[in-house]
């Protein structure tokens, strides 16, 4: 789905082609779900996870649409799925989860290394790669790091601001008027490259958004978001093997290296929260039997 948004970038522009994407979600949305009633919706869901909501989508769309090539695009998405790392970390330093230190610092030192290999895309000069390719272009890689972290306490937060409620929809059209009043003040205007297969891919993007997001937001209102975040580290994996098809780009050994990296880190993270929950069950069962 996203390398597909970094298609539409190239055909009507970053933030012209963002907007017409997250549109025609949201109409999308709307035709299935229907529009949700404001009134229904809790106050801070509705101020707190649309604002989230909003800011990541725009710094994920913008940062596919600003990288400078597709190879760069490729590694700014990998960073951005830094996000289940730090969707443990959310919950441990919330409360929520508790986890053992031994897995914790290893796993987040691993994801962070594996980005590192991703962005320089260079084994042997590793830190001038990763200097020389975030200096060339800081805003796509800013924007992505930064999207990550925002996901994640977006993700920690929705299940109890939401009150069982999934109001994705109007966070779409959030999106989207916020898009289009940029697009507008910026007067950023479109490549006006419309053609069947540029209108056939924005359609296929603006759908696979909707259905992601739409059965995402479901599944983290009334499921264990640190069971869904394990579910969701292999994707780099993923990411990289469609990165290889859809945008038809040679990927680097050092690439794949941080792609196995990032996913052994962040299952690293997720086992960490296990292994310390099975501990104190044990113990836990220990004492019961004592008594």
């Amino acid at each position: 789905m996203l390398h597909l948004v970094r298609i539409v970038s190239e055909d009507f522009g970053a933030i012209g082609g963002a907007a017409l994407v997250y549109t025609y979600s949201a109409i999308f949305l709307v035709s299935f779900l229907g529009i949700p009633t404001i009134n229904k919706l809790p106050k801070k869901y509705i101020l707190i996870g649309g604002a989230l909501f909003v800011s990541y989508e725009l710094c994920l769309s913008l940062s596919l649409g600003f990288s400078n090539s597709r190879e760069q695009s490729t590694q700014v998405l990998i960073v951005n799925y830094l996000w289940p790392a730090f969707t443990v970390l959310g919950a441990i330093i919330s409360k929520q989860n508790k986890a053992n230190l031994m897995l914790l610092v290893p796993g987040c030192l691993l994801a962070f290394i594996g980005i590192c290999f991703v962005v320089s895309d260079n084994i042997t000069t590793l830190f001038n790669g990763v200097v020389a390719n975030v200096s060339s272009n800081p805003i796509a890689f800013v924007l992505a790091f930064f999207g990550a972290i925002i996901w994640a306490v977006y993700c920690n937060v929705t299940k109890s601001l939401s009150g069982g409620q999934n109001a994705v929809t109007l966070f779409f059209i959030f999106t989207a008027l916020t898009l289009w009043s940029k697009w507008y003040l910026l007067n950023a205007g479109f490549t006006y490259n419309f053609s069947f297969k540029s209108v056939f891919i924005l359609l296929l993007a603006g759908g696979g958004m909707a259905l992601g997001y739409g059965l995402w937001n479901k599944a983290i209102i009334s499921g264990n978001m640190i069971i869904l975040a394990a579910i969701s580290y292999f994707t780099p994996v993923f990411s990289g093997i469609l990165a290889a098809v859809i945008l038809n780009v040679e990927l680097t050994s050092g690439f794949w290296i941080g792609v196995i990296s990032v996913t052994f880190g962040s299952l690293l993270c997720w086992q960490s929260t296990r292994l310390y929950n099975q501990s104190n069950t044990q113990v836990q069962t220990v004492l019961d039997n004592t008594e």
